[in-house]
């Protein structure tokens, strides 16, 4: 793909910083929620219902829309968007903050994730338009380090956030962020724009398809598949799903261009981030529940457990990002889930009573290191398959893909587990994450190809 003349230095750092800062916020409030639910549920009532809804309502806005945010990056230019993005996150996160209703929270919630959309791809398009090269590769590195450590650190911020004061900081604490971002963008200059209708008509199909599938999903463990609640909503989502794909093939103006799946890297890199992105947000949820409700541990507690996560990623994701951008993807895409599944399969010995020392942390040791060497290279692979014109709509893709796969596997937690995360049932769910892991590295190895070799300018 070509390249344009890389940004000056100084722009593009703070258009680096600009982009971490955007996306951390919403990779951030993705996992800070999962500690703090005992705690809002008490006091706003509501039982099971709105637990799960409040982190659903979130990903399934965040994933059905930001498919459209990615051809609003590329049609209105990346600053634009995510200026728009990041205001409307930060009333949202205020009405969260403020909620009074356990059903106010949530359809707060499912505003931010209609904000958190515009963040994510708009992020990753201005630091591919920005860096060229394998500058590009160790800016992707940089910025995988920083917000994948948001989406695994929550947990920390938010045991920590409930348990010396109260759970609606998790909320009102984004406002910073939000905040220095706008700051950081004044003077900053905008991404050439490529006009296109939207596809409204998509949008809707693909909220309403996601909507029923998952509602069905997170909903028959309780019901069970026979009952008119679960499969009418599952027919009716997979229903509009089918014809959001007709749609999508026949628009002249499509929110998803099918187009984009002839790239090989693009096509096969999203189906390793299905598989291995699907693993990591059930392996990562289950393990945060079962060490609270299973095994005892406070909030902050369970919160602590993340650390390895977050550490690793800082270290390492800039390495590896470097080391794709001299070597290829492949083998960094093919290593790093494997890692990431043995690390699960070392969980596998886990028995009361639990000890965190000898129990998980070689595990989450061998996980966090696989989630380092994998991240980076993904996303370069991706987003390195296609032209720069259209990084936005190819980040939102990708972005979506991850979310879904996250949708699914978190709504058949129950059917994995058996119904409950003991000991027993989360070393169900361990295996199933190993073996999702499995799935990914392998789809890498015999499908990600090292595209030629870029001597563009740093």
């Amino acid at each position: 793909m070509a390249d344009t003349a890389p940004s000056p230095a100084g722009s593009r750092t703070r258009v680096l910083v600009v982009a971490i800062l955007a996306s951390f916020v919403a990779f951030l409030d993705g996992s800070i929620v999962t500690v703090a639910l005992p705690a809002i549920g008490e006091d706003l009532g509501g039982g099971l219902a709105t637990q799960q809804w409040t982190v659903n309502a979130y990903l399934l806005t965040l994933g059905a829309l930001i498919l459209l945010a990615g051809s609003l990056s590329d049609s209105f230019g990346r600053l634009r968007v995510l200026t728009w993005g990041l205001i409307g996150f930060g009333a949202a996160s205020i009405a969260c903050a403020l909620a009074w209703d356990p059903w106010i929270l949530v359809i707060a919630r499912a505003v931010q994730g209609m904000a958190a959309a515009l963040l994510v791809p708009s992020s990753l398009a201005l630091i591919t338009t920005a860096y060229g090269g394998p500058a590009r590769a160790r800016a992707i590195g940089t910025w995988t380090a920083w917000t994948g450590t948001a989406a695994i650190i929550g947990p920390l911020l938010g045991g920590i956030l409930v348990d010396w004061a109260t759970w609606r900081l998790i909320f009102a604490v984004n406002v910073l962020p939000v905040a220095l971002t706008l700051l950081l963008m004044v003077g900053l200059q905008d991404s050439p724009r490529r006009r296109t209708a939207l596809d409204l008509p998509g949008a809707l199909l693909a909220v309403t398809g996601l909507g029923g599938s998952v509602y069905a999903l997170i909903e028959q463990d309780r019901l069970g598949w026979g009952n008119p609640a679960v499969f009418l909503p599952l027919a009716f989502g997979l229903a509009a799903l089918a014809l959001f794909v007709l749609r999508e093939a026949r628009t002249s103006a499509p929110m998803m261009p099918l187009g984009l799946f002839y790239a090989r890297n693009f096509r096969y890199g999203n189906l390793v981030t299905a598989a291995a992105y699907g693993a990591l947000s059930l392996g990562t949820f289950a393990l945060t529940v079962f060490v609270q409700e299973g095994a005892g541990f406070s909030a902050l507690e369970a919160g602590l457990i993340s650390l390895p996560v977050p550490l690793a990623m800082l270290a390492f994701s800039t390495y590896f990002g470097n080391l794709a951008g001299r070597y290829g993807p492949r083998i960094f895409m093919t290593a790093g889930p494997l890692i990431m599944g043995a690390g699960f399969l070392l969980m596998l010995a886990i028995s009361p009573p639990l000890n965190f020392l000898t129990q998980l942390l070689p595990g989450l040791l061998l996980f966090s290191l696989g989630l380092a060497v994998m991240v980076a290279p993904l996303t370069a692979a991706v987003l390195g398959a296609l032209d720069e014109t259209d990084a936005g709509i190819g980040s939102a893709v990708n972005n979506a893909v991850s979310r879904v796969a996250g949708l699914v596997t978190v709504a058949l937690l129950g059917t994995i587990s058996g119904g409950s995360l003991d000991y027993s049932g989360f070393r169900q769910t361990a295996l199933a994450t190993a073996a999702l892991f499995l799935v990914a590295g392998l789809i890498a190895f015999l499908g990600i190809r090292t595209p030629e070799r870029d001597n563009s300018p740093a």
